[in-house]
């Protein structure tokens, strides 16, 4: 096993099934699981229940921001330098990926850390724009002293980004779950239990 967590150059189905190691510590855990529970209740309350829609975006904020924190100090497998890649790299797994030759990696491989990377840099987007329409529409939150007089056509500009950002990640979801479902079957572990329990399949023996 590398450093990077990568375990094998080819799919192992004959790894031992008996060992599981721990991957995903409880916060990453807690963390991806509250972050799909904020998503939805922000997405779909957007126009009845401003008040809902508005902490559950706070709460994507935190969560993200705790998550940037906790790469640079958690454990090896939830730190940045352990999975983020390049272009190249992550072209080159999915590459091998549609040849059904890709390594398995026991943290996340180089097309979930891509989409790990585009999801969060869409969810800041959208958050922050909508505390900023918070600030300039309503008068509330943490920017309303900086943001109300704004123009009503820079509040209708930041409005289309915002909706285009919020919009644009959601349709990043259903691409991350394809991955994950073609990731499980690729190398026989279900990813989603692993993200439960934190636990995979260890290396080859």
């Amino acid at each position: 096993m590398t450093d990077s967590g990568q375990v094998s150059l080819v799919p192992t189905p004959t790894a031992d099934l008996g060992t599981r190691v721990r991957v995903w510590d409880l916060f990453v855990r807690l963390f991806h699981w509250g972050l799909v529970a904020s998503v939805l209740i922000a997405y779909f309350t957007e126009d009845d229940l401003l008040g809902l829609h508005t902490w559950a975006g706070y709460t994507v904020l935190g969560l993200i921001g705790a998550r940037l924190l906790w790469g640079l100090v958690g454990s090896p497998h939830a730190r940045w330098a352990s999975f983020v890649r390049g272009p190249s790299a992550t072209l080159a797994y999915v590459s091998d990926a549609l040849q059904g030759r890709a390594a398995r990696y026991l943290g996340h491989n180089p097309a979930g850390a891509a989409m790990v990377v585009a999801l969060l840099l869409g969810l800041t987007t959208t958050a922050v724009t909508g505390v900023a329409l918070l600030g300039a529409g309503e008068a509330a939150g943490p920017l309303a002293p900086y943001l109300q007089g704004m123009s009503p056509a820079t509040a209708h500009d930041l409005e289309e980004i915002h909706e285009w950002a919020a919009n644009l990640t959601m349709l990043l979801v259903p691409i991350h779950l394809i991955g994950v479902a073609f990731a499980s079957r690729e190398h026989g572990e279900n990813l989603v239990r692993a993200m439960i329990d934190g636990y995979k399949r260890g290396e080859q023996p």
